[in-house]
């Protein structure tokens, strides 16, 4: 497989950053690819064969998960695993858990390492972590300590600094969304009576008093008045609902499956079989709605997720990326045929969107200490100082003389989150066809692989093919995430070899032989090119398969409608 070339692009940085400090921390939101960059950049320093390394997760998952795609993007390089079930070196690249390898005579036994990636480096600062990089440090000065994240700002604020003397290189949420492998977020702030109250609300050290915040939002009619809102803006949506605390939760779900609504509880005094059960419901169409309590913040991606609502307030902007992020991902219409997904409704019935303005990231390795909001003179809304423009009416202060601009991403009020579509057929990896002159229809094609993306009836559809396997259906919807998803599947099909656009031989006239297959009024066709006739046959052979796809779909989505 090869990257996109915006993953290249960081990789590219991540490593000259190693080779200059030492050290480096690379940022990349739910969707960016974290685990292929970290892959690929882990795969670059152990091209020397002497060379050893260590991935290190929180969790078993990311443990497995990790190993699994460093193996796609480095097939040749040797890997082990130590966890609690396996305790292996043998490797050239070892996936770790931190919880096993921070134990003293598990470190004891650790061997020398040149490099130590730290997967979720926002907890590299936790003590856990800093005995794993201390021991890999102290066993040699010179072992390079490479970082990639989503959240580089932790929910205590303590700073990165200790760890990563810098940052390479991040990739934002507006980019994601841009280019088509992230859908953007529509966010509603209601007002239910509760936000003077909310803006009272004293603070822990990790964040708002939940209790607090309980007393405030768990009232019947406030209850009420969320799922009619809800009812009004996202009622065939699946749906996580993010609450206070366990009682408040409880009361939420109380009252949605009172309302007709199927819903189900998440909370951290589950046993792990309930919540797996509970999630099993909800992600089979038992129940449409999750309500949790910082549960379903870090890690779970089930990406029908079309809306989420937020009934508390968050102290951290890294807390709120979370949340909206589990809606964010784009759908896989084999794996979930019927649903379209164009965007994610964000329902803040509090005050986290009023709080942090955006879900861009200003990154500051030294931590961060809370800033009391300003308030709106017209509509009385409370915003973070660096914003400009109330996002709830408009109100644009005036900078005083002299004053410094903030940087943009925390100028951005969230309701224009989205901005304009960064073009995929300039950014790709190949050469995309526009097949009949009428940009309806596209393909890209590499020695192996093909991909095509097909617009009917108001909707763009995504298909995608290789030798030796019926063309599959990628993606349904937007231009955008039809085109992210068809490039995608080259890169994941192709090599560097099939995907540099600019070969000479792509502009040559076509071969005798192409042109045998060719209909007769594309043969008159002076201009045409070899890669242009490779992108017609393709698209010749597969045309029954790729129409039969495209109307299959199209009556399917139809009948969900």
């Amino acid at each position: 497989m090869i990257l996109r070339p915006r993953q290249s692009q960081l990789v590219d940085r991540s490593i000259a950053a190693l080779n200059q400090h030492g050290n480096t921390l690379a940022i990349g939101p739910t969707g960016s690819g974290k685990t292929i960059m970290l892959s690929a950049v882990a795969g670059n320093v152990l091209a020397n064969p002497d060379l050893k390394a260590c991935i290190l997760a929180h969790r078993d998952e990311l443990t497995w998960q990790n190993h699994s795609k460093f193996k796609r993007v480095n097939p040749g390089i040797s890997t082990s695993v130590f966890d609690a079930d396996e305790k292996s070196w043998s490797g050239q690249a070892t996936f770790a858990m931190v919880q096993t390898l921070s134990r003293n005579t598990h470190l004891k036994a650790m061997p020398a390492l040149d490099l130590l990636v730290i997967d979720e480096a926002h907890h590299a600062a936790s003590p856990t972590y800093r005995k794993v990089i201390d021991q890999v440090l102290d066993t040699n000065a010179d072992a390079q300590i490479f970082g990639v994240t989503a959240t580089p700002n932790r929910g205590d604020g303590k700073g990165l600094r200790e760890v990563f003397s810098n940052v390479a290189d991040q990739i934002t949420l507006s980019e994601l969304v841009r280019t088509g492998y992230l859908v953007p977020p529509r966010t509603f702030v209601i007002d239910v009576g509760t936000q003077g109250e909310l803006s009272k609300v004293s603070r822990t050290s990790m964040d708002f008093d939940m209790n607090e915040v309980a007393s405030i939002m768990n009232k019947a009619p406030i209850t009420k008045a969320v799922i009619e809102h809800w009812c009004d803006k996202a009622h065939d949506r699946k749906t996580i609902v993010f609450c206070s605390t366990v009682a408040h939760a409880d009361s939420v779900c109380e009252a949605f499956n009172q309302a007709g609504i199927s819903s189900v509880l998440i909370h951290g005094e589950l046993s792990d079989a309930d919540r797996q059960q509970r999630l099993a419901d909800f992600e089979s169409g038992v129940a449409q709605v999750v309500v949790n309590v910082a549960v379903l913040t870090e890690g779970y991606d089930y990406t029908p997720t079309a809306c989420v609502i937020l009934l508390r307030p968050s102290s951290y902007k890294s807390t709120l990326i979370q949340m909206i992020g589990r809606g964010l991902r784009t759908v896989d219409p084999e794996e979930f045929p019927g649903v379209v997904k164009t965007d994610c409704i964000v329902l803040d019935f509090g005050t986290a969107t009023l709080t942090h303005g955006s879900l861009e990231q200003e990154v500051n390795l030294d931590g961060s200490s809370h800033q009391e909001p300003k308030l709106c003179p017209v509509c009385k809304a409370e915003v973070p100082h660096s914003i400009m423009e109330c996002p709830l009416c408009g109100y644009i202060w005036e900078r005083e003389e002299g004053e410094e601009l903030p940087p943009s991403s925390e100028r951005e009020p969230l309701t224009d989150f989205v901005m304009s579509e960064i073009d995929l057929l300039k950014r790709s990896n190949f050469r995309w066809c526009d097949l009949f002159g009428c940009d309806d229809a596209l393909m890209a094609t590499g020695f192996n692989a093909w991909g095509g993306i097909f617009f009917l009836n108001g909707r763009w559809y995504a298909i995608g093919g290789r030798k030796e396997m019926q063309p599959r259906l990628l993606a349904v919807g937007e231009r955008t995430v039809c085109m992210a998803q068809a490039d995608d599947w080259l890169n994941e099909h192709e090599s560097q070899d099939s995907a540099h656009k600019s070969r000479h031989w792509l502009n040559q006239p076509p071969t005798e032989k192409q042109l045998r297959h060719l209909p007769p009024q594309v043969r008159t066709d002076f201009g045409l090119t070899r890669y242009q006739a490779s992108a017609l046959l393709s698209f010749r052979f597969n045309k029954a398969s790729i129409q039969q796809l495209v109307m299959a779909a199209n009556s399917s989505y139809r009948e969900a409608a």
